[in-house]
């Protein structure tokens, strides 16, 4: 591929998971190239086009169809305090307990809950 090199496709295949991410992002990624006159694509360009918070825990499980309303009713919380704990603004323990309640409930969640309490720990 002269566009597309394999360090910046091998960049794309790890950061994208769904049809419709690698639609958008490629579309994204090869305008930006166009635009700064780059070609290949570079890992760099790729790196600055992709959205940082995609992999947060809010994008993950909106992309599986859980939103904040969902969310809500599944764990029976008011949607204010589904937000703080999808921000980390909750207790660390009060976020370990709805994480495992979305476990249990077998919600994608991976290694996200560390991103959340290293928020509220901080926060």
């Amino acid at each position: 591929m002269d566009i597309l090199p394999p360090d910046a496709l091998d960049l794309l295949a790890v950061q994208l998971s769904t049809p419709l991410q690698i639609e958008h992002y490629l579309t994204r990624i090869l305008e930006q190239a166009y635009r700064l006159g780059e070609k290949p694509v570079t890992p760099a360009i790729v790196e600055k086009t992709l959205a940082p918070d995609m992999h947060d825990l809010e994008p993950t499980l909106t992309r599986s169809g859980y939103n904040v309303k969902a969310l809500s009713e599944l764990l029976g919380i008011r949607q204010p305090d589904v937000r703080a704990f999808l921000r980390g603004q909750l207790p660390p323990g009060r976020t370990a307990e709805l994480h495992h309640q979305l476990l249990a409930a077998g919600l994608p969640l991976g290694e996200r809950l560390g991103a959340v309490e290293n928020r509220s720990a901080t926060g």
